[in-house]
């Protein structure tokens, strides 16, 4: 995107703590990188920044449905959603975050152009068009936001996702788009980006090569978890990674595209398009682990990981608790040896 005649100060606010790149994190702030998109990336990041304030979210673009696809369209860059989702995450629990968490996550009504628009969309997509860069674009909202940690794009350019599936009956089809993926009551048998081999931003592989912590997942298996992997530059990054790598897994049910496919199974295809990625934990609810008594095994045999099965589930059907989830990643941090900044 061309910038705009009008432009920004960039050097009028301090830098907060994510955007200073100390040569190591403070005493208690290990630096924690989470991969994923849309509600599942929201319930990790609502967890991990009770642990550390040097969090980074590596975010999906490949959305091209509802008021993110409609803008994708209209102005030619990345799908916002997903990223306005995780600055929302970040967002302050004081008066000044929560007012602006609803701000950027309030959806017009109308029978207008503006109707179902995300007003975070919005002041990306505006931000994105007076800046010229979709990274100095999401570090100044998260500047209005006082976010709890940076926000990152997966690759620089907009993806679309791809993959065969297998229908009812038999019958096998290759679906465009990760909405119509989303939806698909067939078996995803492989996922592809388009274009193939897309690039990353220097800033995320940064993010990941300086991080003691990564997690993938919770989330959209084909379309928010696993497209990070194919990404070539980040999935090389994240390989040779030295940090604490954790998988987190989804609650059963939760995601259309994977109706009917087991936490192990779900395992196997990571596995089958990721080979040589290995973990050192998969945490799982431990309901769900315990219907499935051959997961710790799949754990250890596809990635060399070792199960960590705790109560996850949240009130609402489906989805994570984030003080659950965070006290089991607290604990898994300091199981490995990393102290954490409790803010609970």
């Amino acid at each position: 995107m061309a910038p705009d005649s009008a432009s920004l100060d960039t050097q009028s606010l301090e830098l907060p703590l994510y955007l200073r790149r100390p040569e190591s994190a403070p005493s208690g702030n290990p630096r924690i990188v989470s991969f994923g998109g849309g509600h599942g990336l929201y319930a990790a990041l609502r967890a991990f920044r009770l642990l550390t304030e040097n969090l980074t979210a590596v975010v999906t673009v490949a959305d091209d449905g509802g008021s993110s696809g409609r803008l994708r369209e209209e102005f030619g860059g990345l799908p916002p959603g997903d990223l306005r989702m995780a600055l929302a995450a970040l967002c302050d629990d004081g008066e000044w975050g929560r007012n602006w968490r609803d701000v950027i996550q309030h959806r017009f009504s109308s029978e207008g152009s503006l109707n179902e628009h995300a007003v975070g969309n919005l002041l990306i997509a505006a931000l994105w068009q007076i800046l010229g860069d979709h990274v100095e674009g999401l570090d100044w909202m998260a500047r209005l936001l006082r976010t709890h940690g940076r926000v990152l794009p997966m690759s620089s350019v907009p993806l679309a996702i791809e993959a065969d599936v297998e229908l009812p009956g038999g019958r096998r089809e290759v679906i465009r788009g990760q909405s119509r993926l989303a939806a698909t009551d067939g078996q995803v048998a492989q996922v592809r980006l388009s274009p193939p081999r897309p690039p990353a931003r220097q800033e995320t592989l940064d993010a990941v090569a300086q991080a003691e912590v990564v997690n993938l997942g919770p989330g959209s298996w084909y379309t928010s978890v696993m497209p990070h992997l194919l990404v070539p530059a980040l999935a090389d990054t994240l390989y040779r990674s030295q940090a604490l790598k954790i998988l987190t897994l989804n609650l059963p049910g939760a995601e259309l595209e994977t109706r009917g496919l087991t936490l192990a199974a779900h395992l196997d295809s990571l596995h089958a398009h990721a080979p040589r990625l290995s973990f050192d934990a998969i945490v799982v609810d431990a309901a769900a682990a315990a219907e499935e008594p051959g997961l710790e095994a799949s754990a250890a045999r596809l990635f060399g990981a070792q199960l960590w099965a705790r109560p996850l589930a949240g009130r609402r059907p489906q989805q994570h608790d984030s003080l659950k989830l965070a006290a089991c990643y607290r604990d898994l941090l300091l199981d490995a040896g990393l102290s954490v900044d409790e803010q609970w």
